[in-house]
């Protein structure tokens, strides 16, 4: 599913569950799941982790077709920043990643001067 998500993809978002503090993460990835239940910890099979997900309120439905509950993840891979600060992303950010500080239900997250650029970029002169 897409990783650039819109306000309209996450209707019926009740709740962000964090697995891990993100006040510890510059930026984090999130995506749509299909999963097969709206409001337990979906299955993660990416590489990395698993850092948080959304739980969706009793108005959500499945998709017609699949059966399926579109629901968003949050997680990070292996060569992400957190784990490698001075990896590929010591600078910039994949396109998918946004600011966790600025997650809420319901709105996808904003790309932040931390989160595009490093820790570097907003310590003071």
């Amino acid at each position: 599913m897409s990783s650039l998500l819109t306000a309209s993809d996450l209707t019926h978002e009740q709740e962000v569950v964090w697995l891990e503090d993100p006040e510890h993460l510059d930026y984090v990835r999130q995506a749509l799941d299909k999963t097969k239940r709206r409001n337990t910890k979906p299955p993660y099979a990416r590489d990395g982790r698993m850092v948080g997900y959304a739980v969706l309120d009793d108005a959500a439905e499945p998709d017609p077709d699949s059966g399926l509950y579109k629901r968003r993840v949050l997680f990070v891979l292996p060569h992400d920043r957190d784990s490698h600060p001075d990896g590929v992303y010591c600078e910039g950010a994949p396109g998918e990643a946004v600011d966790p500080r600025t997650i809420e239900p319901g709105k996808p997250g904003a790309k932040t001067t931390r989160s595009q650029h490093g820790p570097a970029a907003i310590t003071p002169a």
